[in-house]
C-alpha cells in the first residue's frame, strides 16, 4: 500500500533511513518504494533526479542537522556547556550506536566520489568546530587539534564497531571514554 505525504521534508527521513541501511548503490528506487511505501511517481515528483538528488538532499539534511544542533554550538556558546551538548546530540542522533553515520558510510563507498566536497566539509567542519571549543576552554592548539581528529574519528569507528559487532554498548563506551579524555583537556589544558 502506497503511502500519502505533502512535503518534502517529510520524505527525506524516510528515504535517509533506506541509504542509512542500503547505502547508495544498494537502494534501488524499487527497494526504496519497497521500504517507504511511496510511490515511483511521488519520489520523481519530490527528487526529479533521482536518486542522486536524494542521496543529495538527505546529505544536506544531516549537515544541517549537525550545524544547528552540534557545529555552531560549537563555535559560538560556552565551550564546556558546547562540548557537553554535542555528546548528547550524537548519542541521541546515532541513538546510541544503533545508526550509523550515513555521510561516514558515503565517505568509504563509490559515493564518496559523487559528493566528496560535502562529505570532507561535514567532518573539517566537526572537528574544526571541536577544535575552537577546546582552544577556548584552555586546551593548547596543538592537542585541541590531535583531541578533536581523536575524536571524530572515534566515533566513527564506535559507530562502525557497534555495528560489526553487533554490540551498540561499544558505541556508549567509546563515547564515554572519549569525553574523558575531553574533559582531562579541558580541566588540565593537557593531556
Amino acid at each position: 500500500m502506497t503511502r500519502t505525504v505533502f512535503e518534502k521534508a517529510d520524505v527525506i527521513p524516510m528515504v535517509a533511513e533506506v541509504f542509512r541501511e542500503l547505502g547508495y548503490e544498494g537502494a534501488s528506487m524499487s527497494k526504496i518504494t519497497a521500504r517507504t511505501g511511496l510511490s515511483k511517481g511521488s519520489l520523481y515528483y519530490f527528487f526529479p533526479g533521482g536518486k542522486e538528488e536524494m542521496a543529495a538532499e538527505i546529505l544536506t539534511h544531516v549537515n544541517t542537522w549537525f550545524a544547528h544542533n552540534v557545529f555552531e554550538p560549537l563555535e559560538q556558546n560556552d565551550p564546556h556547556a558546547a562540548i557537553q551538548q554535542m555528546w548528547s546530540e550524537v548519542d541521541a542522533y546515532f541513538r546510541s550506536g544503533q545508526r550509523i553515520c550515513l555521510i561516514g558510510a558515503f565517505a568509504i563507498d563509490e559515493t564518496r566520489n559523487r559528493f566528496a566536497a560535502r562529505i570532507s566539509q561535514y567532518f573539517k567542519r566537526w572537528i574544526d568546530a571541536l577544535c575552537g571549543a577546546l582552544i577556548r576552554a584552555g586546551t593548547p592548539i596543538e592537542l585541541g587539534t590531535r583531541i578533536s581528529e581523536e575524536v571524530v574519528s572515534g566515533i566513527q569507528g564506535g559507530l562502525i564497531l557497534a555495528r560489526a559487532i553487533n554490540d551498540e554498548e561499544i558505541f556508549v563506551r567509546t563515547l564515554t571514554g572519549l569525553a574523558e579524555r575531553v574533559a582531562k583537556c579541558t580541566q588540565n589544558g593537557s593531556q
